[in-house]
């Protein structure tokens, strides 16, 4: 049963539970809103509290953890999209919290405008994508969270608060990836820059010289980027480097074969045999990883930065120091050698500076990711396992919205600043309005 608010949102008893992307996380809420405005969105807070029940606000499910996941109110800012101003002397813009980042690239291209980075999936609203860490690779330009320069917070009081440098600031250190804990943010400005072109070299490259050359490759060239095919010897890299131009996008039909045919249906297909005969997985590695070849491209940066991912997946990612990198990686792939496991899913990994946001997995130190997934359906377990005790053992810090084992005692170490964000939360949440039981464990009570 719904009702509609005073404004043009509405508020329904929940009905069938709410499931992540990924299909591993399941939560029925008590109620669902659906906010129009913010103020829309602080009276759904303060009813929540007076009734006893739990709030968090949920995108598009792109976590795989259940960071999202509640018995109480379910927020969907579904009604919470498009851009409020862009403001060109400063250059930024401002967005609705629940904009999806695909639709906020295409609307910035047409007004000539770009973020300076981004993640590979633009499926994300820009609230969750903020708020959990989401990043691409980068030798200078960091996570999506970092270009933020200021954002509306509707905290545990109903208030809605405005945060950024000179505004809050102890605030904004920290609810720039506030994991929902915070409050539920509500908007959202962003720097952003003029839109330029980007050109795309991708190569195959054994492993043993990109792990050689990898320091090489992260300075020689802006974002650096490669794939790991477990089972071989072999990887794909990306190098993406600004240009002059002009723009000389892929092949309409070359472009098709790469990124639809290849890269989600065949593989797909692949995907699945691997699942229902995992013996054969090593022979279709060898075969998978060949199948791209050498291509460079020029174009706008969403369409360089970002692929369609139409292959439902699980997955881990650690955040390690970057001088750790190859060692970790090597340790990877002779664990997945010497073991049973037979992987499908190449193996990631990426860069980032170092930024000064309280939980980011890149606060106060230079970074690089290593991400493995497995198909939906396909046992992680083991294989999961066994690669974060190796990320854990150099000092890895877990992906916020990927799968991990880790809790507040372990992260508190890894953080330096871990105690400032949880001081803020006792501060702004001292009732745990915003908890649950995934929070609990990586924060604390």
């Amino acid at each position: 049963m719904s009702r509609t608010t005073a404004g043009s949102g509405s508020v329904r008893t929940a009905g069938s539970p709410w499931r992540n992307w990924a299909g591993n996380v399941t939560s029925r809420p008590a109620r669902e809103v659906s906010p129009a405005s913010a103020e829309e969105l602080a009276e759904a807070v303060r009813r929540a509290a007076e009734d006893g029940l739990r709030v968090k606000t949920v995108g598009t499910g792109h976590s795989f953890t259940s960071i999202a996941a509640t018995d109480g109110v379910l927020i969907r800012p579904g009604l919470l999209t498009g851009i409020r101003r862009i403001d060109r002397e400063a250059m930024t813009v401002t967005v609705e919290s629940g904009t999806p980042l695909k639709r906020l690239n295409v609307a910035l291209a047409r007004e000539g405008l770009s973020l300076t980075n981004m993640g590979d999936i633009m499926e994300q609203t820009v609230a969750g994508a903020t708020s959990t860490g989401t990043h691409g690779t980068g030798r200078e330009s960091a996570s999506i969270a970092a270009q933020i320069r200021e954002l509306e917070l509707v905290t545990a009081s109903g208030e809605l608060l405005t945060c950024s440098e000179k505004e809050n600031p102890e605030v904004f250190a920290a609810a720039r990836i506030g994991l929902g804990a915070l409050g539920v943010i509500t908007a959202i400005t962003f720097a952003v820059e003029p839109v330029f072109l980007l050109t795309a070299r991708e190569e195959p490259m054994t492993f043993d010289r990109v792990t050689s050359e990898f320091d090489a490759l992260h300075a020689e060239n802006e974002h650096f980027e490669f794939y790991w095919f477990p089972h071989t010897d072999n990887c794909n890299t990306k190098r993406n480097n600004r240009s002059a131009g002009p723009a000389a996008p892929p092949g309409r039909i070359s472009g098709w074969i790469e990124d639809e045919l290849l890269s989600n249906g065949i593989f797909r297909l692949a995907c699945s045999l691997g699942r229902a005969v995992p013996p054969a997985i090593p022979s279709i590695a060898k075969v998978s990883s060949r199948a791209l070849s050498a291509r460079t491209y020029t174009d706008i940066p969403y369409k360089v930065f970002t692929s369609p991912r139409r292959v439902r997946f699980l997955e881990m990612e650690y955040a390690l120091p970057r001088e750790a990198a190859v060692a970790a990686l090597r340790e990877l792939k002779a664990m997945v050698e010497r073991s049973p496991l037979k992987v499908s899913f190449p193996v990631e990994v990426r860069t980032a500076p170092a930024d000064d946001i309280a939980l980011s997995t890149a606060s106060g130190r230079e970074t690089a990711y290593i991400a493995v997934h497995l198909y939906r359906g396909t046992p992680h377990r083991a294989y999961f396992t066994a690669v974060e005790r190796i990320m854990t053992a150099h000092g890895g810090r877990p992906h916020w919205g990927k799968v991990h084992t880790r809790d507040a005692a372990y992260l508190s170490e890894a953080y330096p600043r871990f105690a400032e964000f949880t001081a803020l939360r006792d501060r702004l949440d001292p009732d745990r309005l915003f908890a649950n039981d995934h929070l609990r464990r990586v924060l604390g009570d």
